[in-house]
């Protein structure tokens, strides 16, 4: 059998913002409904309908003087570090975002230059073949930029990639809106390489789809759910019933169509990493996929979750999840050498995606310290 040339990730790195946003602190928000009016719950009694549709209890958030691409190179440093490579060898700094940088006290987004030329300058890379780009694709924008990366890499035009998942929702998201506490802050990266190998192992396949006639604005900006706010900035909206049900009536087809593409059964499959957006609806997707291959496995034993006390980061959340697992951090989760991992990712446009990885016989993690980041 011949060599075949595949993608690997040689390092993970994360940074989770050191403030954490307990559900009790919205206790004094004012909720108001699509049509501008108030609730007529107690917003403690909103907040616990909440936490039990959606299962987070907690977020964080970034401090004040940081933006999103100052935690982009906070994680992309760590994968590097936990890689040993040379950062002049990387071919792509690859960032998925979705709202660029956003200061504290100004909500416009600052996409010039793009983050990842940002990213580039603080981790000091000289190498001027080093391409640096943004990748805006909603929630799936880490794993479509670790896609492109595979097809980079795979050619073998390339080595190395660097492809980061940063976002500060909290900077975007409006005060007034129940769905805010969804929203959070975060950064994951990973260092792809490009090897040759006569095992099947590494990025095996994926896949993606795009639905925007129907679907397009269930994510978008809009106005202040307040009347009393109405001074023309925007903030992000969701009509969250709807996304609910186009992610667990669609997502599970796009991780079969990928599975099929690598010739594996989920049987075979030892982690499902979901997009933390919602702990109800990732157990729904999962039971789904289950139920369709006649597996008994529970969600739990497949598909961690940090949505419950991380929040929901958009594009950070996959990343963060992978960088948690290899620091065995996550509960009696792991990630071992040989495991078959398929991610998966909804969000704005709307887009979806899916990726089989099978883990090499060495991890990135293995005997790293633990850390937060």
């Amino acid at each position: 059998m011949g060599t075949t040339r595949r993608t690997v990730i040689i390092g993970t790195g994360s940074h989770l913002p050191d403030r954490k946003v307990a559900n009790e602190q919205f206790l004094d928000a004012r909720f108001f409904d699509g049509d501008g009016q108030p609730f007529d719950a107690p917003t403690g009694s909103i907040i616990e309908k909440f936490r039990s549709i959606t299962g987070i209890s907690e977020r964080r958030w970034v401090s004040d003087e940081l933006v999103t691409s100052d935690i982009a190179a906070l994680a992309a440093e760590e994968a590097v570090v936990s890689s040993g490579i040379d950062r002049e060898s990387l071919d792509y700094v690859i960032v998925g975002h979705n709202f660029g940088d956003v200061t504290a006290d100004n909500r416009r987004s600052d996409f010039v230059p793009s983050l990842a030329a940002r990213v580039k300058a603080k981790l000091g890379i000289r190498n001027p073949r080093s391409i640096a780009y943004d990748l805006p694709f909603g929630c799936p924008g880490w794993l479509q930029g670790v896609i492109q990366a595979d097809y980079f890499l795979r050619s073998g035009d390339a080595t190395r990639a660097l492809v980061i998942g940063a976002e500060t929702l909290s900077r975007v998201c409006d005060p007034h809106d129940r769905d805010s506490m969804i929203y959070a802050d975060g950064a994951g990266a990973v260092i792809l390489e490009g090897r040759e190998t006569d095992e099947a192992v590494g990025i095996l396949s994926h896949a993606a789809r795009s639905d925007t006639v129907e679907h397009a604005f269930l994510l978008r900006m809009g106005a202040s759910s307040s009347p009393e706010a109405a001074n023309g900035e925007l903030f992000l909206k969701m009509d969250g019933h709807k996304v609910y049900e186009y992610a667990v009536k669609t997502v599970p087809g796009v991780v079969e169509e990928c599975l099929a593409k690598a010739g594996i059964d989920l049987a075979a499959v030892d982690k499902i990493l979901l997009h933390q957006a919602n702990a109800k609806m990732d157990e729904a997707i999962v039971k789904r996929l289950l139920r369709s291959a006649g597996d008994r496995r529970s969600p739990e034993e497949l598909a961690p979750l940090t949505v419950g006390w991380l929040g929901n980061s958009s594009v950070a959340t996959l990343p963060t999840l992978l960088d948690l697992l290899e620091r065995r951090q996550m509960n009696g989760h792991t990630l071992e050498p040989g495991d078959t991992v398929v991610f998966a990712a909804v969000g704005a446009g709307m887009n979806i995606n899916s990726l089989a990885y099978r883990v090499p016989p060495s991890s990135p993690g293995d005997g790293r310290p633990a850390s937060e980041g």
